[in-house]
């Protein structure tokens, strides 16, 4: 960009304080080199973030000992700026007060204690911010030099895991601008071992180099010791300020040898490329898992400490990561959980998510997918008892339900939600599937409800795979709440259900429902009907499916679930070895 397209003098005004004039146009824009040197020394570093979209741009120097950080306009003029800057640096030179008509006399005598040069030139006072700030100029505070960095890769937020284990990942929350992760430096590095004659104060300050990897797992050797972070942002052609962050806790022990272990040696590599591996996963919230009826009645044989979220994140982490999967369908996940935990741990696996929270609540529904094989085309979640009453597509439904108004009640009372996700294949863009996620009502006497629910998700992934994107295959994900002997999961597979099925009165006469359902899609459980899926204290059944469009995908493999031994060596789920209540299902499957 040319700040003058004609030829015309500019006035500039050089460090000697004397009017230079200089025709011709200036090209702002070129960068100077990122490190530049004068007299042998590096120069202190002024950085500018300026984004087109934003009124205001920042300014961060230390000046003084103290780091001054300001926001002006990116429309003001240059010589504004310049003279607050000059006005802080007299400040911070003197403490003496000075009237104001000292202070005025002093401005038109001295010499210019502040300007912005590009190329050894003077940028001239008039030029906007947004134009006289680039890459590579330089500002002049007395005898102090600053190199102007504008929009260097910057880390705008980083964070470690506060509980860390030996044996599980750690993978740190980094949020990143003008920068890539993947451009990113890592180094860990790990407290050094005391040795019998290292004082104490030697051994607290001594570090070691652990590994240069964005993700880190610490080894069995390494329990006891502190662990610390030192990243520097980075893009394709140059790098920003490194930052450092040591880990408040030590490294502690494992569980051993955890219930999805021996899953993941069927999992070792991610699937070849005509494979689409998919993991469907009831996580357990932690606003469901710390309540006092958790602790006390469903899973009292779960030892507390394995109920904490900070615990339990790293069983999930691994669990998820070991599986190299391309799709990810969760349920019961936490906000916190998935932009703080989740999302930088799958990111650094190279998976994408998607959240969809719950109506009036702290959990919901999350989607991954790898993404060197999909990209995410569109959304098209709902909430059941929105979609009820203002979506035409369910019209019918509530006609019908309107002659049974506790059931209709019911059902609007409910936050269960439905997730969906368009996603189109990176290799061939022709293809794309429908991915659909859900959580139903839980009540052991709601399947009324729940046949409600699926009904409303069933038209509408119809309306998404028929009308919106005719022809594409579906993948249904969830934790349905309905075992393999329910007219729910009768009416998944077969496509109707009658109005006289024992289910329509599941609480019982007052809340009797009979009404017929049918739908067109082609669908079958992926991984068939395993003994169970949940295994708690006082109830063990098969609740969670991966149901498939028959018409389009089939099974390649599934992944075997833990043994009986396995998921009862602490006697339920959840245990100090396994994270949840529920059973990951996973499973490869293949186009036809």
């Amino acid at each position: 960009m040319l700040l003058w397209s004609g030829r015309f003098d500019v006035l500039l005004r050089a460090a000697t304080g004397k009017l230079l004039s200089r025709p011709g146009p200036v090209n702002w824009c070129r960068a100077a080199p990122t490190w530049l040197r004068e007299g042998g020394s590096r120069m202190e570093r002024a950085v500018v973030r300026c984004v087109p979209s934003e009124s205001k741009l920042s300014i961060s120097f230390i000046l003084d000992g103290s780091q001054k950080h300001m926001q002006r306009d990116q429309s003001e003029q240059l010589g504004r700026v310049l003279a607050r800057i000059a006005n802080n640096a007299v400040k911070g030179q003197t403490k003496v007060k000075k009237s104001k008509k000292n202070k005025i006399e002093q401005a038109a005598t001295a010499e210019p204690l502040v300007r912005l040069s590009y190329k050894d030139e003077a940028v001239a006072e008039d030029v906007i911010n947004a134009d006289a700030w680039q890459d590579g100029a330089v500002l002049q505070v007395g005898d102090v030099k600053y190199l102007v960095e504008r929009n260097p890769p910057t880390f705008k937020d980083v964070e470690l895991p506060r509980y860390i284990m030996a044996g599980f990942p750690i993978c740190a929350k980094l949020q990143i601008e003008f920068g890539e992760l993947e451009k990113s430096d890592f180094q860990w590095y790990k407290q050094a071992k005391a040795s019998a004659a290292a004082a104490p104060a030697v051994v607290e300050s001594s570090w070691v180099e652990a590994g240069n990897e964005r993700v880190f797992t610490p080894s069995n050797s390494d329990i006891g010791l502190k662990l610390k972070l030192r990243c520097r942002p980075g893009n394709s052609q140059r790098y920003g300020a490194a930052r450092e962050l040591e880990i408040s806790s030590t490294v502690e022990a494992g569980p051993g040898t955890c219930a999805f272990d021996n899953r993941h040696l069927y999992t070792k590599k991610i699937a070849e490329e005509s494979l689409i591996r998919t993991v469907s996963y009831n996580i357990l919230a932690d606003v469901y898992a710390q309540t006092d009826h958790s602790k006390n009645v469903l899973f009292p044989y779960c030892a507390p400490y394995a109920l904490q979220i900070d615990y339990r994140q790293n069983l999930i982490k691994k669990e998820l990561t070991g599986y190299n999967a391309d799709i990810i369908c969760l349920q019961e996940v936490d906000k916190t959980v998935f932009s703080d935990s989740l999302t930088p741990a799958l990111d650094a696996f190279g998976l994408e998510g998607v959240f969809r929270m719950k109506e009036k609540q702290h959990e919901g529904l999350s989607t991954f997918f790898r993404r060197s094989k999909f990209s995410l085309l569109s959304q098209h979640d709902i909430i059941f008892s929105e979609a009820l009453l203002t979506d035409y597509l369910h019209k019918d439904l509530l006609e019908k339900l309107c002659s049974y108004p506790a059931v209709k009640e019911k059902v609007l009372q409910r936050s269960s939600v439905l997730q969906v996700s368009v996603l189109e294949s990176a290799k061939d863009p022709s293809r794309k599937i429908c991915v659909a996620n859900t959580h139903l009502y839980f009540h052991p006497k709601g399947a009324n409800v729940r046949l409600t629910q699926i009904a409303i998700a069933l038209s509408h992934i119809k309306h998404v795979t028929c009308d919106m994107y005719p022809g594409i295959p579906v993948l249904f994900c969830g934790d349905f709440n309905s075992t393999p002997s329910s007219g729910l999961y009768s009416l998944m597979k077969s496509g109707s259900i009658s109005d006289d099925h024992e289910d329509w009165v599941s609480n019982g006469e007052e809340e009797r429902c009979n009404m017929s359902l049918i739908h067109p899609l082609k669908l079958k459980s992926a991984c068939g009907e395993p003994a169970y899926t949940n295994y708690v204290g006082g109830f063990h059944g098969c609740l969670d499916y991966i149901f498939i469009d028959s018409n389009s995908l089939e099974v390649e493999q599934v992944i075997p679930l833990p043994s009986h031994e396995e998921v009862t060596t602490h006697q339920a789920l959840p245990s100090v070895s396994h994270p949840s209540d529920h059973i990951a299902l996973v499973c490869d499957l293949k186009w036809k």
